[in-house]
């Protein structure tokens, strides 16, 4: 049953600690879930399907940012109340997993032992209220765009069977990104750490606004490239050296 909404490519039930990946805009598991094969054995990695793509393409898209959330916690609960656990998301992922992350904290006392998001302005920032409606573009202006965000590939772009079928998937995130609205927090709504990551040459996110939604302790770290950064290997090496580092000390605290 889990398998319908989690990729895991490296099953580790012995695993102390668990990393929980939402994909970005359009994007799969397959990413995320090789990630397993890349962290020592200490480290689960579960990569989140989302309906509409994959294994799911028959099922109608999310409508809202609550719908995936309730899909994820309803299926990973048990599994998150096991065992010490981090949540990283990329873009729209990063909304995502904040998303879950808050709910979780609010429902069930629950939450992360460290949130990792990146290329992405906090959810109540006023960054966010002033982008345009991507998923209103014709196609051709959305292809363009895409183009000159990078991360897909060239000969997907260039391919028009390939990109109707993915064209509809990315419009689909796009408007539960568009549909989502936060207000600016009171007070801390986590107590976890937060890290953010971006790239250098991406145009420029409100990363300073999430610390507003955490009492724990908040770093920003810049890395080369521009939104799909993440995708350089050297970049992804550095990402996954600091979730390990973070996971390695919350590892030494829970079994403390």
């Amino acid at each position: 049953r889990m398998e319908k909404v989690i990729n895991c490519f490296c099953k580790r039930p012995d695993a102390v600690s668990r990393l929980v990946c939402f994909p970005w805009a359009g994007g799969g598991s397959i990413y995320y879930a090789r990630w397993g094969q890349l962290f020592n054995s200490s480290v689960e990695v579960y990569s989140v399907k989302l309906p509409g793509r994959e294994t799911r393409v028959h099922e109608p898209f999310a409508e809202d940012i609550q719908q995936i959330v309730d899909e994820v916690i309803s299926m990973l609960l048990p599994e998150l109340k096991e065992k010490p656990f981090v949540f990283f998301g990329h873009s729209f992922g990063a909304l995502t997993c904040f998303a879950t992350a808050e709910h979780l904290k609010k429902k069930h006392g629950l939450e992360p032992v460290h949130l990792f998001v990146s290329g992405a302005s906090a959810p109540h920032s006023k960054a966010r209220q002033a982008s345009l409606k991507r998923s209103e573009l014709s196609d051709e202006e959305f292809l363009k765009w895409m183009t000159a965000v990078g991360g897909t590939p060239s000969e997907i772009l260039k391919n028009t069977e390939a990109m109707k079928l993915f064209l509809p998937v990315l419009r689909a995130d796009m408007r539960v990104v568009e549909k989502y609205s936060y207000p600016a927090p009171e007070s801390n709504v986590l107590t976890c750490p937060v890290t953010c990551f971006d790239g250098k040459e991406d145009i420029p996110h409100d990363l300073e606004a999430w610390k507003d939604l955490t009492s724990g302790e908040f770093t920003i770290q810049m890395l080369p490239g521009a939104h799909f950064y993440l995708k350089d290997p050297s970049n992804e090496t550095i990402i996954i050296d600091n979730i390990t580092k973070h996971l390695e000390t919350a590892e030494m605290d829970y079994l403390n």
